[in-house]
């Protein structure tokens, strides 16, 4: 009877010292066939930190098909899944990154409404149920979306299907199908419509997952909400907050209880009190700045869509410490997960600039050709190499751009 137990015994202790080997280390892949991968996951995959790089070495470019008017891209937490925000298509793919597949399609059942045409500055016949921008929340189990004629945001479970309860009263609904492609299963739940204000666009939250916050194109205002996985409708509006005109990206101070809101329609970043959801100070910045992103460090980053440039920003004193030329019409910035590196997207020029981020100015390290007047962009990365994954609006198509880290 003790041969049995000594075999299990040297058993888990060779699973024991895989393990250890393991921790860290990128996921084994096993091939299955020619066209079919399958990652399996690796010991504390998702909490793995990028390998030290010094720079970017542009490898190749993959074209994927998504739906018209993809106006944002958004990673999970851990890279696996990307969310493209499908606004003509009225719909929300989730990519498998490993496979570049769409796993499940959000679509929306359209019902009539006012859109607004950006070009002739009036507004025309739409629908409502037009994604806009995205915000994932709750350890990626709420994926919140800004719809941008019905003049407010809805939350969908994204972990669990059934967990999209409609509960019957007064609260206003939309409609959701989720399709599966390559396959007669389809799924469909009510979600709410939580109303924030007119065109609705960036969405923001605090990282304790309690607060989100919304910035109100034709409102004028930021919406401020509580939020609440566990409680139907997940989110109420406690706070409306007054901007002097058009806001558009906002992004979340944790560590200083303060939030920033770029106010594209000006020439000001607008400072919320966390603790108030109050206007508190205003930074004056170059004219008609769009998206901003924060590091860790204290500095702000900014596109001015009208000037074709980016800045850094202290946020310590609102001074401007750097800025530089970029494709026309810079629209979407994210940043490396070393915050060495800002990724720029073009619309007017038709390309992704890339810049490395130096102590006092930005070195272009490159400018690739993305048609189709790209919009959003967000990044993956593992030890070895980075993806950005940039969405064009008007091919309905996604880039995927690879480079390899270098020390």
């Amino acid at each position: 009877m003790r041969r049995p137990f000594l075999y299990i015994g040297i058993l888990l202790i060779m699973i024991g010292f895989l393990g250890v080997r393991n921790k860290g280390k990128t996921a084994p892949v096993l091939i299955a066939s020619a066209d079919t991968v399958i990652s399996l996951p690796a010991p504390d995959s998702n909490i793995q930190e990028p390998r030290f790089y010094s720079s970017l070495e542009y490898i190749k470019a993959e074209l994927l098909r998504a739906a018209p008017g993809t106006k944002s891209v958004l990673f999970n937490s851990d890279g696996s899944r990307l969310y493209a925000m499908n606004l003509e298509g009225m719909s929300i793919y989730e990519f498998d990154r490993a496979s570049r597949k769409v796993m499940r399609e959000f679509k929306f059942k359209p019902t009539k409404g006012t859109g607004w045409d950006y070009e002739e500055d009036k507004p025309i016949p739409s629908y409502e149920e037009k994604p806009v921008e995205a915000c994932l929340s709750h350890d990626d189990k709420i994926l919140w979306v800004s719809l941008h004629n019905a003049e407010g945001i809805v939350p969908i479970r994204i972990d669990s299907l059934e967990a999209n309860r409609d509960i019957p009263g007064d609260q206003v609904t939309k409609k959701v199908t989720v399709i599966y492609p390559g396959s007669a299963r389809k799924d469909s739940f009510n979600v709410p419509l939580i109303k924030t204000g007119k065109t609705p666009k960036i969405i923001s939250k605090t990282t304790d997952n309690k607060f989100l916050l919304v910035s109100n194109w034709h409102s004028y205002t930021v919406s401020v909400l509580e939020i609440d996985k566990d409680q139907y409708p997940f989110g109420k509006v406690i706070s409306t907050i007054p901007v002097p005109s058009i806001p558009r990206g906002i992004v979340v101070d944790d560590k200083n209880k303060r939030s920033y809101v770029a106010i594209m329609g000006g020439a000001t970043v607008e400072v919320i009190n966390n603790d108030t959801w109050k206007r508190d100070t205003v930074m004056n910045v170059a004219s008609n700045p769009r998206h901003i992103v924060l590091d860790t460090s204290g500095h702000l980053f900014v596109s001015y869509n009208k000037l074709a440039k980016i800045a850094c920003v202290d946020l310590a004193t609102g001074n401007t410490l750097f800025s530089t030329p970029t494709h026309t019409q810079p629209r979407t910035i994210t940043l490396s997960k070393n915050q060495k590196f800002l990724f720029v997207t073009c619309y007017g020029g038709d390309t992704l600039d890339v810049f490395k981020i130096n102590n006092d100015s930005f070195a272009k390290t490159a400018s690739i050709p993305c048609k189709g007047h790209p919009v959003g962009v967000d990044v993956f990365e593992n030890n070895d190499q980075l993806e950005a994954w940039v969405c064009s609006y008007t091919y309905g198509t996604i880039s995927v751009f690879s480079f390899r880290k270098k020390k």
